[in-house]
């Protein structure tokens, strides 16, 4: 007689139904192993092991195979995706990167059912630590550059497009599980982040920390998140019952399972000091809602099972919540039953994907100067000089979280693609990127002596730039160009021979001496495997760039409070009161643009109701171009502090020579409410003020390509976002 089938294995009983069924037949200690991120296989029940802990920020990263790495399509950073402003396109980079880590998955699954590998290779599952949406609040936070800037608006917007591309639209199965990050209050100082509290008003807290959060989960659906190593108020993050009960599953109704940043359970205990124990730790976290462990703290539950502090039935919660995403990710299913397992491997690394991470790149660019139109230049030049530490280093292309590439273009070897076979191409790096040798500086000179044109490609790097152990200065002490970098470029402008600075950075960096001398200057970001043609096809007008800044571009910190300071007042567009480098928002073209017409309905309604913002963008230049309308509002009346303007909508278009475009955006309620002392959504009755345009408000004169129109509605009646 055959033996019945159990409820978990069957595909064709509800999650609900195998879950509890699977969680029935094991014993606590197998309960425990599966709450850790490399959890051990349960051969008895044939449940395999399985590595959580998978990254893909922008392309699916840090695989290992015997050390060897395996390659996949490698796009700009965050950030630089952050500066396209191109949710279509960004949702497609996002789908290309699912696809291939599908595709990596079953390819893995495939190897070890032959016999390949006894042990599954780690960062080849389905659940992915990404994005991170934490606010760029200051631009010395080394992991700045995984975000997508300055703005909760702009942040939430790439957040959801990012979860729901990752995600998948199948009704029953999952692609992937996204998992949005650090919940909630986190950027810095990286040196401290294990022992660091964040001190948060609830004004700044719902204003400005949650706002991207709340989205990808209430509106995304986003199946996990992952907790913050810092306290935020005294409460440790991954032990928050604030976070994680009141807010996340109470408040926005989150139904999936939240995983620890690495390590950061240990934290709890060894550095915030909470508690004494790790089982009092794991305790605490597991019962305010922290499912999975990074790290290596959750086996001590059985014993602080034995000691009194946990129950099993406090574990099976998480334990449900973790196999239900396992489930709905079909990895217990036949293939068959799943479509994303009929991606097929060639879609990794193919030929589609690196040109997707070249229009990218390009859409990425931010033209942040063109003096008397100095770009694009020719191809036919007699010599151009490429100068700088960045400029052949393939390194430098990816910034961190990085995957590995069959082939990446640098600055010099894309500008030397791009020429012609004429134009001699001169090159030397000048000098390190930190450092205060001058010893190249001379090699440098003489180039340019010898060009028509030089690039000067410097910048930051992930050397200088990046996360607290992971091999980096991580914060930066300073936000202006490291070592000698402005010696050289001082160096080369004063032979004559007219210059173009190319950076590339994952951060606002102080050029103040540049934007003063340098006719020419672009920030490229990490662009990715194929910035160097990006760059290149910018240079010499193959592609207009139309990127705009994500984030404020500081002259000095001296303009912003203290790293450690988490309050918003004086940071960011939204309350930054000096003069910036490059306002938020900034970014030139070779193109002309024009705006008129401005609509805006109703004029007056009341408070809770969406209003419909309608604008007619001209390009009146020669040549066709990309153009990012951007709409900001300004509360006129409010009773308490609100930004000095808050984006509220955006599109990227693009216009032929004469074209006219009508774009309509709608201003939705939760972005007109002024946020209380006590952090309640509060849309009032009152004035508004509405800028629509190419750049933000008050910045037409520098934004010399674009403008901006202005219009007014009122609010009647008061009412909770």
């Amino acid at each position: 007689m055959k033996s019945k089938t159990p409820a978990y294995l069957d595909p064709d009983e509800t999650i609900v139904q195998r879950v509890d069924d699977l969680i029935s037949h094991m014993t606590l200690e197998e309960k425990v192993g599966q709450m850790l991120h490399d959890a051990p296989a349960i051969e008895r029940l044939g449940i395999p092991e399985y590595n959580w802990w998978n990254e893909c920020l922008h392309g699916v990263a840090r695989m290992r195979r015997n050390s060897i790495p395996d390659v996949a399509t490698v796009f700009p950073q965050a950030i630089g995706m952050a500066a396209s402003w191109d949710l279509t396109l960004f949702e497609r980079v996002v789908i290309a990167i699912s696809d291939e880590a599908r595709a990596i998955y079953h390819e893995e699954q495939r190897i070890i059912a032959e016999g390949g590998r006894k042990k599954g290779s780690s960062l080849k599952g389905l659940t992915y630590w990404t994005p991170n949406i934490n606010i760029f609040r200051d631009p010395r936070w080394g992991r700045g550059q995984e975000t997508y800037g300055e703005c909760p608006y702009l942040m939430s917007r790439f957040g959801v497009t990012f979860v729901k591309a990752l995600q998948g639209d199948d009704p029953k199965y999952l692609k992937i599980v996204s998992t949005p990050k650090h919940f909630a209050v986190h950027s810095g100082p990286e040196n401290e982040r294990h022992r660091f509290n964040a001190v948060v008003s609830e004004k700044d807290l719902w204003e400005t920390y949650l706002p991207a959060f709340e989205a990808c989960v209430k509106e995304a659906g986003a199946h996990s998140v992952m907790g913050a190593y810092n306290r935020l108020n005294g409460e440790a993050c991954c032990a928050s019952p604030r976070l994680l009960e009141e807010i996340l599953r109470k408040e926005w109704g989150f139904q999936g399972y939240v995983v620890s940043d690495c390590w950061a359970i240990k934290d709890i205990f060894m550095h915030h000091k909470l508690v004494g124990t790790r089982e009092e730790a794991s305790s605490i976290a597991v019962k305010a809602g922290c499912d999975l462990n990074c790290g290596e703290c959750y086996p001590s539950l059985v014993e602080a099972h034995k000691q009194g502090f946990i129950s099993e039935e406090e574990i099976d919660v998480a334990v449900r919540r973790l196999f239900t995403a396992r489930f709905k990710l079909g990895m217990f299913d036949p293939p068959q039953r799943v479509k994303w397992a009929q991606i097929p491997y060639s879609v990794v690394d193919c030929e589609e994907h690196r040109e997707l991470s070249r229009e990218m790149a390009r859409e990425s660019i931010v033209l942040l100067k063109n003096e008397n139109a100095f770009l694009p230049l020719g191809k036919d030049l007699k010599a151009i000089a490429v100068i700088g530490p960045n400029a052949d280093d393939t390194l430098v292309l990816k910034g961190n979280y990085y995957g590995d590439t069959s082939y990446s273009v640098t600055p010099l070897a894309g500008i030397m693609k791009a020429v012609s076979t004429e134009t001699r191409v001169l090159y030397a790096k000048g000098c390190s990127l930190m450092g205060d040798s001058i010893e190249g500086i001379r090699s440098a000179v003489e180039a340019a002596e010898e060009a028509d044109v030089v690039i000067v490609v410097l910048g930051l790097s992930n050397a200088i730039e990046g996360e607290e152990g992971e091999g980096t200065d991580a914060d930066r002490r300073d936000i202006d160009l490291p070592g000698v970098q402005e010696e050289l470029l001082k160096a080369v402008h004063a032979t004559g021979t007219p210059v173009v600075l190319a950076l590339l950075s994952g951060s606002a960096v102080a050029i103040n001496w540049a934007d003063e001398n340098v006719p020419a200057i672009l920030a490229a970001w990490y662009p990715g495997e194929e910035g160097g043609n990006a760059i290149a096809d910018v240079l010499f007008g193959e592609y207009n760039p139309a990127g705009r800044l994500p984030v404020t571009f500081y002259k000095s910190i001296e303009q912003i409070p203290a790293f450690e300071d988490y309050g918003m007042d004086g940071r960011t567009y939204r309350h930054f009161k000096g003069e910036p480098l490059y306002p938020f928002g900034y970014g030139l073209s070779y193109a002309q643009f024009e705006y008129g017409n401005l609509e805006i309905r109703p004029k007056t309604h009341p408070a809770g109701n969406p209003v419909s913002v309608k604008v007619d963008v001209q390009n009146v230049g020669d040549v066709p171009g990309g153009e990012v309308v951007q709409v900001y509002i300004r509360d006129e009346d409010a009773s308490s502090r609100v930004p000095i303007w808050q984006l509220v909508g955006f599109e990227r278009v693009y216009l032929e020579p004469g074209e006219v475009r009508t774009v309509e955006l709608v201003v939705s309620p939760y972005w007109m409410a002024m946020v209380t002392d006590e952090g309640r959504r509060v849309v009032e009755p009152g004035w508004f003020e509405v800028s629509v345009g190419g750049v933000q408000p008050g910045w037409e004169t520098k934004a010399k390509t674009t403008g901006v129109v202005t219009g007014r509605f009122e609010v009647v009646g008061k009412e909770k976002a």
